[in-house]
């Protein structure tokens, strides 16, 4: 994996390449092609995400989501990052770290999306395996964990092609879509971090 400044000038956000993505903290700049990737996605992703507030594709909604990533990154809290394929620097997702713990817990919580056009390609095993190593070799977190409902069978090969493990059942763990949803729970160590797939890996994830 490659970690390189950001050429935005975010201190706190590296570019982080993985073998067909690459990806960096949000920036206003990116507010156009992240509504429109959104908006066209919703009916994909709304299955799997909270309720979207009515201003949620707004301008001033997003620009209160980029200061909330740059608090959080600040404060050593949480990283959010932009995922972009190589070819043609096309923005297709997004990836985060939330709920950092440091002291003798030293991790994090994973969470991803993957816009409805790019699904099926690998993109998301990529970035979450890049996104790995930068969380253990640069920000030497121990432990990251994720949560998924169960019938989000692409979510799930996800997390286990890039070494996650199910370590548990949540009831109603999460209001996903205004409704209270079980999850299955996953965790990862640094010791369980596997090498990039082979370029020829297969796809599947969303």
């Amino acid at each position: 994996m490659v970690f390189l400044r950001s050429p935005l000038g975010q201190d706190a956000s590296p570019v982080i390449r993985g073998r067909n993505v690459w990806m960096r903290a949000p920036a206003m700049a990116d507010y156009a092609p992240w509504a429109e990737l959104r908006a066209e996605s919703r009916e994909h992703l709304r299955p799997w995400e909270p309720a979207w507030a009515r201003d949620e594709l707004t301008r001033s909604a997003y620009r209160r989501r980029i200061r909330h990533y740059a608090r959080e990154a600040r404060e050593d809290l949480g990283y959010a990052f932009l995922i972009f394929d190589n070819a043609g620097d096309r923005l297709v997702g997004g990836v985060t770290l939330s709920g950092v713990r440091r002291g003798v817990t030293q991790s994090a919580s994973l969470g991803y999306w993957l816009g409805r056009a790019h699904t099926g390609q690998g993109r998301m095993t990529d970035a979450v395996q890049a996104v790995l190593h930068y969380a253990v070799l640069q920000l030497r977190l121990h432990r990251i964990e994720a949560a998924c409902m169960p019938t989000n069978e692409t979510s799930i090969r996800v997390l286990e092609r890039t070494g996650f493990t199910r370590e548990g059942f949540a009831r109603e763990y999460l209001r996903i879509d205004g409704v209270w949803s079980d999850h299955l729970l996953y965790g990862l160590v640094d010791v369980d971090l596997r090498s990039p797939p082979p370029k020829d890996a297969g796809g599947g994830d969303r």
